[in-house]
């Protein structure tokens, strides 16, 4: 990996809850096949709890001292993702350069995408037993992503960020997967120990990761911090985004 030019700091931060995180979790509470939203991935937007993480993200970021605060937003086109950005970046008072980046986008679920649990294992059980020979990392379901897929896209992506925002402190908006897959790229992790990481907790909607420039390399500071959320009393939410199971 280059180390010669960095960003001055990284904030990786997954979206605020959206309505699909809801709707996916109320379609396995009701024990259903399939989750009930019409809409493309791209286009689900936050739920209001969401709404309100983001502006707490913001007075979190505001509270900053302002030599610490974000000089530019990197994010995924994904509406979640969009509207995290912009309420975060009002409620902090920011007014700063946006990248919007298809690469950052949420993985691509295929033929499973919009179904809970159960319904993939009516409806594609044969997947299903193919995804837990495979595992995770290098399983991708019939028109979708394998997280080993991701990151030939997330690679790139860093790639450019490196080179167009050394110097810059980044704050970068985007999914659970791409918060993790960050990792595995920044500090040169292996299969085994991301999905260690993984499976100890769950990304939480808005929590922020972040890394600082020492030495001419980034080093993690903080991996999936909670208090945006916690000091504007606002709920903590950890919802996979993955239709079907565990992302």
């Amino acid at each position: 990996m280059q180390q010669s030019s960095w960003p001055a700091s990284l904030w990786v931060v997954r979206h605020g809850e959206s309505a699909g995180n809801v709707a996916r979790d109320l379609a396995e509470a009701e024990q259903r096949e399939r989750i009930d939203i019409a809409m493309r991935d791209v286009d689900v937007p936050l739920s209001e709890l969401g709404e309100r993480q983001s502006e707490a993200l913001g007075l979190w970021i505001a509270a900053l001292p302002k030599d610490e605060q974000p000089t530019v937003l990197w994010l995924s086109p994904y509406v979640r993702a969009q509207q995290t950005a912009t309420l975060a970046a009002r409620a902090a008072g920011l007014d700063i350069p946006w990248v919007v980046d298809e690469r950052l986008r949420e993985r691509e679920f295929g033929v499973l995408d919009g179904l809970t649990r159960r319904g993939i294992a009516a409806l594609y059980a044969e997947e299903s037993e193919r995804r837990a020979r495979l595992g995770k990392f290098y399983h991708r379901p019939p028109g979708g992503e394998s997280w080993s897929d991701v990151l030939l896209r997330l690679r790139a992506s860093i790639d450019d960020m490196r080179r167009e925002a050394a110097g810059e402190r980044v704050l970068l908006v985007a999914h659970q997967v791409v918060v993790l897959l960050v990792r595995y790229v920044l500090e040169q992790l292996d299969e085994p120990q991301i999905l260690a990481i993984d499976k100890n907790a769950e990304v939480a909607n808005c929590s922020v990761t972040s890394y600082r420039l020492e030495n001419g390399a980034p080093v993690l500071v903080r991996y999936n911090e909670t208090a945006p959320m916690e000091d504007q009393n606002e709920a903590v939410t950890s919802e996979p985004d993955v239709p079907g199971g565990p992302h």
